[in-house]
């Protein structure tokens, strides 16, 4: 692994080619967004950016009310681009983005969308390692990437249970395991079931925060000790059966 960690760490930063197939994947998704932005009325969207406040995040929520009645098919479209772009390339505040679906979709509706766009960008971020990932991931989660690929190595028996637990409890981000799986040979069909299922508790947990968005005074406030227990608790059932079968 190390030797491994070194001979690509050399070839940090991306290669051309491997900035070209990233750059490839971003015109894709600008395009995308060009495409909702020009079939939305005339008006001023200067309102429009990722949030990164909760004060941000109401701004947005207030503004695209209006408009989710009247374009809800272009929002629909916008928001799904916006959120597995965020997820495809890691960058930070998914979490806002499930807020602001509660608050403009309600809980059924808002729980399906952001459960289809997290397993989509996670997705996307999983094929997209595959092809370029090494390098950054060898570079910075040389540790993280260790301790996956020996816990994957020594649960391939039962590594869609494993892969549950990851999804449902806070033992590794979400972002690494959508960045690493590929690397450690995490088989996709596993990674897209976990993902697909184990989102949903958090995905419920947040959604429905967004319905009283007012109400929320931290993104900290979302976790309380009940939240998180309920997920570990959650995730501790999921790997049980492969606990049961290594005891027999």
């Amino acid at each position: 692994m190390k030797g491994k960690g070194g001979d690509v760490g050399s070839r940090f930063p991306l290669s051309s080619r491997e900035v070209a197939a990233a750059s490839t994947v971003v015109l894709v998704f600008v395009l995308g967004l060009l495409g909702v932005y020009l079939t939305m009325p005339a008006s001023d969207y200067s309102f429009l950016k990722l949030p990164r406040t909760l004060e941000d995040l109401q701004i947005l929520r207030d503004h695209l009310e209006t408009y989710t009645n009247d374009y809800t098919a272009q929002v629909l479209v916008g928001y799904c681009m916006v959120y597995i772009f965020m997820q495809t390339f890691m960058i930070p505040g998914t979490v806002f983005m499930s807020l602001l679906a509660g608050a403009l979709f309600g809980v059924f509706k808002g729980v399906a969308l952001v459960v289809f766009t997290a397993t989509a960008g996670a997705s996307s971020c999983y094929f997209l390692s595959k092809l370029i990932g090494r390098p950054l991931v060898f570079s910075l989660w040389p540790d993280k990437l260790s301790f996956f690929q020996e816990q994957v190595a020594r649960r391939r028996g039962g590594l869609l249970n494993y892969m549950l637990f990851l999804r449902l409890t806070p033992t590794l981000p979400n972002t690494f395991i959508n960045v690493a799986s590929p690397i450690v040979d995490v088989p996709y069909h596993i990674f897209f079931l976990a993902t697909l299922i184990g989102l949903v508790p958090a995905a419920y947990v947040t959604v429905k925060a967004g319905i009283a968005l007012g109400e929320l005074q931290s993104i900290g406030d979302l976790y309380d000790f009940n939240s998180i227990a309920t997920l570990f608790l959650i995730g501790i059932v999921s790997i049980t059966p492969t606990l049961i079968s290594k005891s027999k």
